[in-house]
């Protein structure tokens, strides 16, 4: 059951979901939409019940004490809100969870009810997947959607995959056929480094999702911290030679096949993006003076998964 209580009422709401599991490589889909909740100072106001959808001998419950008394925490999805300040204010509706157990169908009508209810005008589920790809290079994030007009409008790929799928690309069926629009971003983890956490990839989908929404996003210490990543996992790769060459096998197979591109798209995004952090203050502040660095650079690759 979903308590909908003390919800005021929203300004251009987008609903902005991620659930750890299958869909989740490196924890970098959730470990973004709980990077929006706490530089947002989101409070969560909803969950949905456990009991309906959750295996607690696959998924445990936790104990934990709370001044001299013990408390369990059960595992769910819960649902937050955080206003997106600036001259355009927006809300973000924050879906953070684990891929459910049992009960899909339900699981994706009762978030669709409860978007419904709120005015939720989009859905983006964030999904991270392992794949072929260097540590070295910028993250490919994918957007993908069922909908061609939704992609000829946002610049996506319309999704052609075929085979097992998680509970991102049943949402997205879902939001389908009750006819709200649904966007899935995909980062690509590499898989000879697939333990969480992965902040370079999180902050690439921090990043796409910035372009889609067209709003600026806080990045807090990501930025240090994938840096310090990457020096980290460059140090493992050095330490063995077979791993070393593997990984340059495929920075020459990624650079290969970016070269027709020359995105000029891609220069485009990064550019906006600068431009973006450079004359807007922080959310609801004051607009700061132009300042001094680089762009990074994050380009979309061919679609993944859903």
């Amino acid at each position: 059951m979903i308590e909908l209580e003390g919800v005021p009422e929203l300004i251009d709401p987008v609903m902005v979901a991620a659930f750890e599991g299958w869909n989740d490589a490196g924890d970098a889909a959730s470990t973004a939409v709980a990077h929006l909740e706490r530089e947002w100072k989101g409070e969560v106001f909803a969950a949905l019940d456990a009991e309906d959808y959750y295996d607690f001998q696959v998924n445990r419950p936790t104990v934990y004490m709370d001044g001299g008394v013990r408390k369990i925490t059960w595992p769910t999805t819960r649902l937050s809100v955080v206003r997106v300040g600036g001259e355009k204010p927006r809300d973000l509706v924050l879906v953070r969870g684990i891929e459910p157990s049992m009960r899909w169908r339900s699981f994706c009508n009762e978030l669709l009810g409860f978007a419904h209810e709120l005015g939720v005008e989009l859905v983006v589920i964030l999904g991270a997947l392992l794949g072929d790809t260097p540590h070295t290079r910028p993250v490919p994030v994918s957007g993908v959607t069922s909908d061609p007009d939704l992609a000829r409008r946002m610049d996506l790929e319309e999704t052609k995959y075929e085979g097992p799928t998680g509970i991102v690309g049943v949402l997205q069926e879902a939001c389908t056929h009750a006819g709200v629009p649904a966007v899935s971003l995909w980062a690509a983890v590499p898989h000879y480094v697939s333990q969480p956490p992965n902040p370079k990839a999180t902050l690439a989908l921090l990043n796409r999702l910035e372009d889609l929404l067209d709003l600026r996003i806080p990045q807090g210490e990501l930025p240090e911290d994938a840096r310090a990543w990457q020096v980290g996992v460059d140090q493992l790769a050095a330490e063995d030679s077979e791993v070393a060459e593997y990984v340059q096998t495929l920075e020459e197979a990624r650079d290969t096949a970016e070269l027709p591109e020359a995105s000029g798209e891609a220069i485009a995004r990064e550019f906006e993006r600068y431009l973006r952090r450079r004359d807007v203050g922080p959310p609801g502040g004051k607009p700061r003076p132009p300042a001094a660095g680089g762009m990074t650079k994050d380009e979309d690759e061919d679609n993944p998964e859903d």
